[in-house]
């Protein structure tokens, strides 16, 4: 009985003083880690960032196309998607 007795003190400081102390610098590294991008997650949102770039040019592209070969496509899709709605 002794030997818990002894034990106690220990145990109660241990989770009084030094969990929530260990606690809060692990998930406090952890925030800090996951806080900033490696260089791979940065190189991969650069290649998304030209691939936007590069559909966003096309999508105009192909816009100025059509606006020049059929002047009212763009009336024609608002029609057919009101009809899509509708039903």
């Amino acid at each position: 009985m002794e030997f818990w007795k002894f034990m106690s003190v220990p145990t109660i400081l241990f989770m009084v003083i030094v969990a929530p102390m260990w606690i809060t610098m692990h998930y406090r590294s952890v925030r800090r880690s996951s806080r900033s991008l490696n260089l791979e997650d940065r190189e991969s949102i650069d290649h998304m960032l030209e691939t936007v770039d590069k559909l966003t040019d096309r999508i105009g592209t192909l816009e100025s196309i059509l606006d020049a070969d059929h002047p009212q496509w763009r009336q024609q899709v608002d029609r057919q998607e009101r009809g899509e709605e509708k039903e």
